[in-house]
């Protein structure tokens, strides 16, 4: 890329120096602060600060997921591979999150199964850790933070809610919801859950997993007995293919759900071995996919939950610019947040008739990133990477002045 003040126009260095000096300015002097900002059509640089230095990029991570995702997922989801043999069944699973989940409900691996006398599981084909590391330990409990699997059901969380009566979803659990005002909302290390019959919103909490109960779920469900098996047939596995893979996006993307962040990354490891295992998947896109990379990513997982993650602003635009150049705008833009229209940036960034803004935020405590694009007046499209990292204001005020960063852009080029 190009530096634009070497070449641009009076105009567009005094834009440069304008934004220099409000990222200068006394409120950026106790944290961290990295943005860059280009014209992808050009590949000049517009403005550039700390964008080759490395940041905990939170949510922004699942841009990355999201590349994986379009990049080697088809267009209908994997969602079970199987063998059938007389009237018998074997299947294993893909990571696929949406069947039975409180938002997507997809049956189809359900229906499938339902036409078979007989259905054998192969539960020991995921190489992975349930959750990953640096990953807070107290969050086993809260609805952001449930465990990764190969046979997700029901988007892996229990669903209470007091109406007239407890509703608890699965009703499997409907024994194990204690109503109850307690410290927590689960044991620990068993699937006893407590809820305060008082509250009146919906509240969606982590199950713990193991084979047995995802075999106890499916008969429930199927209502016939799953046996549990060691290995699949001597045979060829064939795929049954499921829900549209951008409508999980979509969701993961505008709500940034990190149950869906993670076993989308899952279900990709799919396409590359048998085996699921999302290390070597994260090993696979940047080795192969994003082999040009030129300040490679600490990638620990598909959310951003854990600060073990690294990225620089630079490598997030690059991979945006990726997406950019290799998909249609209305459909890649679609699979993001909207600035004062759409998921995590409804309450901000709005422009006066439509969307300026179409980008992922990614927030921990003390840290609030955003990656995208920008629409300016002039109806250029730019690719844009601003992270905040260490700072001890709250995130609104650095939103605030996020915002007059993005609004002087849109309107000076």
């Amino acid at each position: 890329m190009s530096v634009l003040s070497g070449c641009g126009t009076t105009k567009q260095r005094k834009a440069q120096k304008h934004l220099r000096s409000q990222l200068a300015k006394e409120f950026f002097d106790n944290h961290f602060t990295g943005f860059l900002v280009i014209d992808p059509k050009t590949n000049d640089t517009l403005f550039d600060q700390n964008s080759k230095k490395y940041f905990t990029p939170a949510s922004n991570t699942k841009i990355f997921t999201l590349f994986a995702c379009l990049k080697m997922l088809p267009d209908k989801v994997p969602t079970l591979r199987y063998v059938a043999q007389h009237d018998t069944i074997y299947v294993e699973g893909t990571g696929d999150p949406s069947l039975l989940h409180p938002y997507f409900m997809d049956s189809t691996a359900i229906h499938f199964m339902k036409r078979y006398a007989h259905v054998a599981l192969h539960h020991n084909n995921f190489a992975d850790t349930r959750f990953a590391p640096g990953w807070a330990w107290e969050d086993y409990q809260s609805y952001f933070s449930p465990e990764k699997s190969v046979f997700p059901l029901y988007g892996n969380v229990v669903t209470v809610f007091q109406g007239d009566s407890l509703s608890v979803s699965p009703p499997f659990f409907a024994d194990k919801v204690i109503p109850l005002t307690y410290p927590v909302q689960r044991e620990e290390y068993k699937n006893t859950f407590y809820f305060d019959p008082t509250r009146k919103d919906t509240v969606a909490i982590p199950f713990l997993i193991d084979s047995t109960l995802v075999r106890n779920l499916l008969e429930d469900v199927l209502q016939k007995n799953v046996a549990i098996v060691n290995e699949m047939p001597e045979a060829e596995k064939k795929v049954l293919y499921g829900i549209s893979r951008d409508s999980i996006c979509r969701m993961m993307m505008l709500e940034s759900d990190n149950f869906l962040a993670e076993q989308l990354l899952v279900m990709v490891s799919s396409t590359l071995s048998d085996t699921l295992n999302t290390d070597k998947t994260k090993q696979f896109v940047v080795d192969t996919l994003l082999s040009d990379l030129r300040q490679p990513p600490r990638w620990v997982d598909g959310s951003g939950l854990s600060r073990y993650n690294l990225f620089t602003p630079e490598s997030m635009v690059h991979v945006l610019h990726s997406m950019y150049d290799e998909f249609p705008q209305i459909r890649l833009f679609q699979l993001f947040p909207a600035g004062g229209v759409s998921g995590t940036l409804e309450n901000w960034y709005a422009g006066a008739a439509e969307p300026y803004i179409y980008a992922k935020t990614g927030s921990l405590g003390n840290n609030h990133n955003l990656s995208g694009f920008l629409i300016t007046k002039s109806g250029k499209t730019l690719i844009f990477s601003f992270m905040n990292n260490h700072f001890r204001v709250p995130t609104s005020a650095v939103k605030k002045h996020m915002q007059e960063a993005f609004e002087f852009i849109r309107d000076a080029y």
